[in-house]
């Protein structure tokens, strides 16, 4: 059962309760009325007293049927409320005239103040329920001598003292129940938000993506298969230049070399729009065929290793890895001249860190240049791809004495 619905029973409760017992103590106090009544009273105050009792009834069934058409009436002070406690009021007092035993009836006025009167009225109402149970406590009314009255006084001062105590307490209690309300209310407005913010951040997270990916085939064309075009225009403008067969031949041959690396690097470039090494394979599996690939594309020595106990990565921890890891060994197939390039992924507890080494000719960490607009994708993207998943990328390099790049980025789980 939830929290509304828990909510929703014990109001239900509540409004049984309200609406019942007043006949109930009504109920009682004529069983008891009539069992103790003096048998020589005389037929005008037995005329008067089932007079009263049928006006009680009858005021009972009245409201009971105005709840009953209008559930929402009855819990929130309002005239009509009013006016029907000021009227069963009335009917109390005059009952306990004729019989103490009538201060029963006269007590359903504790029960419901708070929900019939007004903040203003509500202790002028209790203080009256007390001053009539009071009256019945001390023997009935009128009173015939002084210790009736002290005895009066002091139960009004016990009766009511009671009453405003626990009429305080009731309403602390429903302040203290509308601020946990607004509390909720705020913290589901706020949950809410948040909701929102991060669908919004997920959003701007891959139009990021996809804007790096963008800049990403750019440089990689400009790098790789503009060149090679550019490459092969020269070659041909050589053949259509020279007279020597055996030149042309030779132009013709070089040319078509690099028209079939640039092939190869127009299809790699598409292959990797997606990381379909992913697709059936994990992040480990994916490296070892990617690493060793390279490895025997470029004749340069390269392996791969694994630490820890791996475990199946988030698809887009996995996929940000495998980019980086290919973007650092393209870098170090066209820029280093390694003769080795080893590859280390560490799963850590709560973070994965991926450690790429080679013993190349390194650089000057200050004096790389800013990525131009027509510059490589380099090591301003694979930090940003880092950064992406709340992650970080260092590079150690200096001339000579090649280069590590490490990434660590939160190790999330797959989705299950």
């Amino acid at each position: 059962m939830t929290g509304t619905e828990v909510d929703s029973e014990i109001d239900r409760r509540w409004e049984q309760l309200h609406t019942w017992v007043p006949y109930g103590f009504l109920g009682i106090s004529i069983v008891l009325g009539i069992a103790t009544a003096d048998p020589h009273t005389g037929p005008a105050k037995w005329y008067t007293a089932w007079a009263l009792i049928g006006a009680a009834v009858a005021l009972q069934l009245c409201w009971h049927g105005s709840r009953f058409n209008r559930p929402d009436r009855g819990r929130t002070p309002a005239p009509a409320g009013t006016a029907y406690y000021v009227v069963r009021w009335a009917l109390a007092f005059v009952l306990t005239w004729l019989s103490p035993f009538f201060a029963f009836y006269a007590a359903s006025g504790y029960m419901d103040a708070d929900e019939l009167l007004s903040r203003r009225w509500r202790r002028l109402g209790l203080l009256a329920s007390a001053v009539t149970v009071a009256g019945a406590q001390t023997g009935g009314m009128p009173f015939r001598s002084v210790v009736q009255w002290v005895v009066f006084a002091v139960l009004l001062v016990a009766n009511s003292g009671l009453q405003m105590g626990i009429a305080h307490l009731t309403e602390q209690e429903k302040q203290r129940s509308a601020e946990r309300t607004e509390t909720i209310a705020a913290l589901r407005q706020a949950l809410d938000e948040n909701a929102a913010l991060h669908a919004q951040l997920l959003v701007q997270a891959r139009e990021a993506g996809v804007a790096d990916e963008r800049r990403r085939l750019a440089a990689e064309i400009h790098d790789t298969i503009a060149q090679g075009l550019a490459g092969i225009i020269a070659q041909l403008q050589v053949v259509i230049n020279t007279p020597d067969p055996a030149m042309a031949e030779d132009h013709v041959g070089r040319a078509l070399a690099l028209a079939r690396h640039s092939l190869g690097e127009a299809r790699r470039s598409v292959h990797n729009l997606a990381p379909v090494a992913l697709e059936h394979d994990g992040l480990p599996e994916a490296l070892t065929k990617t690493v060793g690939e390279w490895g025997e594309r470029t004749g340069i020595r390269a392996e791969f290793t694994v630490t820890g106990t791996a475990e199946q990565l988030h698809e887009e921890v996995a996929a940000t890895l495998l980019r980086i890891v290919q973007e650092a060994l393209s870098n170090a197939a066209r820029h280093a001249r390694a003769s080795r390039v080893g590859v280390t992924l560490s799963y850590l507890g709560e973070e994965v860190i991926l450690d790429i080494r080679d013993d190349g000719t390194g650089f000057d960490l200050l004096a790389v240049p800013a990525r131009s607009r027509a510059g490589g994708f380099g090591l301003d993207g694979m930090r940003a791809r880092a950064e992406r998943i709340a992650g970080s990328l260092t590079v150690e390099s200096e001339p000579g004495l090649g280069t590590a790049l490490s990434a660590r980025v939160p190790l999330v789980r797959h989705d299950s």
